[in-house]
């Protein structure tokens, strides 16, 4: 399978039927695809050829959907960066990768200088906005108008369509190689269980970078369906777009949902299309589910639970599930049609209905690895199962139940955090001795990030300082919400390490 059958189709089937509507741009499914053809056509004239990397940091628009589709028109790899990573982190993903070309758009362009030093593999910089294009850039029109079609270099099937960038232990973040055939599986497990047809018309709110949103675009292509996008999410935003353009499906993460409900808007805006609602990427708590449900009566509520590694949909709690008292709503539902999943204990054996292990899955869209990291990869995907470091049960329903993470992950408005890099951070400051950093419920959040210090002694420091302190050397999501200090050691077992179950406990307590 290949990325861009799914745009090829929608041309074939509905060739002059609305493809995307951004600001007051709007195109059909053929003018999009004409375009694509000639990005691609310059990306080759910029010396792109097959399985290089092409990196996009830019806000959501329609030029970073016709990006998307290029890089794979030219058969080669994208990169589509975290815009909320650091700059330093940024840069790590540009130079780790190999990108040689990188689109920018104007809310990230004054980052140039910096990534171009830390990134000497960039050879180009596209600039996709209109107005002001920076020095030694070029302009997104102009290499669009400059160049005529090419063919589709057809490249797919186990070839690398992209590298998504994860958290990693090490502090690093590190890039989950999916193939075209990943994402295209995942593209028809999710068309069943999401409703996707001709009709959809699905707002990209949230990050096109991330694959929760991802997996909805080549869904939303295969059908011929609409794009609709706002830049970033925006309460006023997306209930404006949603009434404008008749919104029937999009994507929210929990924290997005519970900036919804609190905004007092849903009563000010006709939302009487949007007939799917998608949650997922980071807990959700039930009581706000329940709140969404009742705020919304006339949306079908459908729960998505994965990981980047498996691109990233490994389970689906679909809407019959979502009432007040189901038995079934705490749940991450039941596998997708094309994956099988299992709870495993530490020896790799299946585990007995309701007992926790870890929650284990395989399928064509698990990915291949991660980039340049075999023993990582080794770790990961093991007897032909993808390891996803997730604490569950299954029922006997088959509905699995996540409890929490083998990993000390801390998934924050939807991102994820991993507690060892923001522990490296902490390790900076000259005045901390120890430093753990744990998750803990937020109703805003779904977990905030938590840090427990122990400052040397005769050392003095406040909250306020190791929050700036690390805002300096990484992404403002992975700064710590809260600090608490405490005189005593941290609590250690007897291999040394530190015993998180213990602060998780008393934090709870406290």
């Amino acid at each position: 399978m290949r990325i861009t059958q799914a745009l090829r189709r929608a041309v074939q089937t509905q060739a002059h039927t609305r493809a995307t509507l951004c600001g007051d741009r709007e195109q059909n499914w053929e003018t999009l695809e004409a375009r694509v053809a000639r990005l691609a056509a310059g990306l080759r004239a910029l010396g792109v050829t097959e399985g290089d990397r092409v990196g996009i940091l830019a806000l959501n628009s329609d030029r970073y959907l016709e990006v998307i589709y290029a890089v794979a028109w030219a058969g080669a790899v994208a990169n589509p960066v975290n815009i909320r990573l650091a700059p330093g982190e940024i840069a790590y993903t540009l130079e780790d990768s190999g990108a040689r070309v990188l689109f920018v758009d104007a809310t990230f362009a004054p980052m140039l200088p910096a990534l171009r030093a830390a990134a000497p593999s960039l050879a180009h910089v596209v600039y996709t906005d209109d107005a002001g294009l920076p020095e030694s850039c070029h302009a997104y029109e102009a290499l669009i108008a400059e160049h005529a079609r090419i063919a589709d270099a057809e490249v797919g099937g186990d070839a690398i369509a992209g590298l998504f960038y994860t958290g990693g232990t090490t502090g690093k973040p590190k890039g989950v190689m999916l193939s075209h055939d990943n994402l295209m599986f995942n593209t028809l497990n999710g068309l069943p269980a999401l409703d996707y047809d001709a009709s959809a018309v699905y707002l990209h709110a949230a990050p096109m970078f991330h694959l929760a949103d991802m997996s909805n675009t080549h869904c939303v292509t295969v059908v011929g369906g609409t794009h609709a996008i706002i830049p970033r999410f925006d309460v006023e935003a997306l209930l404006a777009m949603i009434a404008r353009a008749g919104v029937t499906h999009t994507t929210l993460v929990p924290t997005m949902i519970n900036l919804l409900l609190q905004s007092g808007g849903l009563a000010l805006h006709d939302l009487s299309s949007l007939r799917r609602m998608l949650y997922g990427a980071s807990p959700m708590p039930e009581a706000l589910l329940l709140r969404a449900m009742e705020a919304l009566p006339n949306t079908r509520f459908t729960q998505g639970y994965g990981q980047t590694e498996a691109a990233p949909i490994i389970s689906f709690l679909p809407p019959e599930w979502h009432y007040a008292g189901s038995p079934k709503l705490t749940s991450a539902g039941r596998p997708a049609y094309g994956v099988e999943a299992v709870i495993k204990d530490e020896r790799g054996a299946e585990v007995a209905r309701g007992t926790v292990g870890e929650i284990c899955a395989r399928g064509n869209n698990v990915m291949q690895g991660y980039w340049k990291r075999p023993e990582q990869t080794a770790d990961t995907l093991r007897d032909g199962w993808l390891h996803t470091g997730d604490l569950g049960f299954m029922d006997e329903d088959g509905f699995i139940f996540v409890v929490d993470r083998v990993k000390d992950m801390i998934i924050t408005g939807g991102e994820n955090v991993f507690s060892v890099e923001v522990e490296g951070a902490l390790y900076q400051h000259p005045a901390v001795q120890e430093a753990a950093v744990i998750g803990v419920p937020c109703a805003q959040w779904g977990e905030r990030v938590h840090a427990v210090v122990v400052l040397k002694s005769g050392a003095e420091a406040s909250a306020e300082e190791i929050q700036q302190h690390c805002r300096g050397l990484i992404a403002g999501y992975k700064v710590p919400h809260s600090v608490a200090f405490r005189a005593e050691p941290l609590p250690v077992s007897g291999a040394g390490k530190v015993l998180k179950t213990e602060l998780r406990e008393a934090h709870q307590t406290a």
